[in-house]
């Protein structure tokens, strides 16, 4: 019903949009996106029939695509890099353009580039999931970091190669420092924890009561409740010390420099972080809208309400260096 009324509330917002839209252009725009096609396909393809602007997007993991856009150069087709965190967007910086102020303007200040690169257009909080048959919040500890007491032995699933949990860890990095966060990887691994592919996997291992909790992203469950219904047995928590157990991620898209199709980018730009984009966002694929004058999704807390460790989301673009450290304790291969 939920995913009935916010269509509903789309396709009202969407016909209200069309008058701002500028004239037709058959000019291609050509974005790279590290967000899968399953996720993001239906809202670009909404913005080329409210636009009449053409897309073209080659779909890949953010880390492989920001490498292909380094290799391109100058001589990139590519018009617009729509990355699944803020890593993919450092790492490509040299190559994207300064946004307009009247873009950045409308995206608060902690959710972008600090020197105007790229903004952020969703957010996902990291947060614990855990089976609700056998545990309460109660239960939990309030950090992230009492789960390395062996009272949690055999009894947490994580996907330590996923790149959402690689982020999460660089943020460790950089609230807690490398000691405390290899001493923090160390002490969830002398607990035994299950390894899986991804998140979803991870729920689903909650769900059955293959584990207890798991480390995840927090629109995954979501996905399960819309599908299974309240009977299915997990919720997320959200950890009550601000550290980075529920640090918020970050999706954000910026411009090249090479793009000879700015305007037609600066619109898809605009496009993603208006209303109708951000409640897409919002109500069907359970994120956190960035801007106001969204309705989140049942079960979604404000962000307000989250208590996240401040940091600067520019600044987890060293994954590498988060691998290096899981590497050499033997966290992945």
């Amino acid at each position: 019903m939920w995913r009935t009324g916010a269509a509903a509330l789309l396709a009202m917002l969407a016909i209200g949009g069309i008058a701002g839209c500028g004239g037709r252009s058959e000019e291609t725009l050509v974005v790279y996106s590290g967000r899968s096609e399953t996720l993001v396909a239906p809202i670009i393809k909404q913005f080329s029939d409210l636009t009449g602007i053409k897309t073209e997007v080659k779909y890949g993991d953010t880390a492989a695509l920001a490498s292909t856009l380094l290799e391109e150069g100058a001589k990139s087709p590519a018009d617009v890099f729509f990355a699944q965190d803020p890593g993919g967007l450092g790492a490509a910086r040299p190559l994207l353009a300064t946004l307009p102020s009247s873009i950045r303007g409308r995206v608060p200040e902690w959710a972008s580039a600090l020197d105007g690169t790229w903004v952020g257009i969703s957010g996902r909080a990291r947060v614990v999931v855990y089976n609700n048959r056998v545990l309460t919040e109660a239960d939990l500890p309030d950090s992230i970091a009492g789960f390395t007491d062996p009272a949690w032995k055999g009894k947490i699933g994580w996907a330590p190669t996923n790149g959402s949990f690689l982020s999460m860890v660089t943020a460790m990095r950089q609230v807690w420092g490398e000691d405390a966060t290899e001493q923090w990887v160390r002490g969830i691994q002398a607990n035994g924890p299950r390894s899986y592919s991804g998140n979803t996997a991870v729920v689903q291992a909650v769900g059955s009561g293959e584990v207890q909790v798991g480390f995840v992203n927090h629109y995954y469950l979501h996905r399960f409740l819309a599908e299974q219904g309240e009977s299915f047995p997990a919720r997320n928590y959200y950890t009550r010390s601000a550290d980075p157990g529920s640090v918020l991620l970050i999706a954000g898209v910026g411009i090249l420099k090479s793009s000879k199709n700015k305007a037609n980018a600066e619109k898809f730009v605009e496009f993603l972080i208006g209303t109708v984009a951000q409640q897409y966002f919002a109500s069907q694929t359970f994120e956190h809208p960035l801007v106001g004058g969204v309705v989140r999704a049942p079960g979604i807390p404000e962000l307000s309400n989250i208590k996240r460790p401040e940091i600067d989301v520019s600044q987890l673009s060293d994954l590498s260096g988060t691998q290096a450290l899981l590497r050499r304790v033997g966290a992945i291969p």
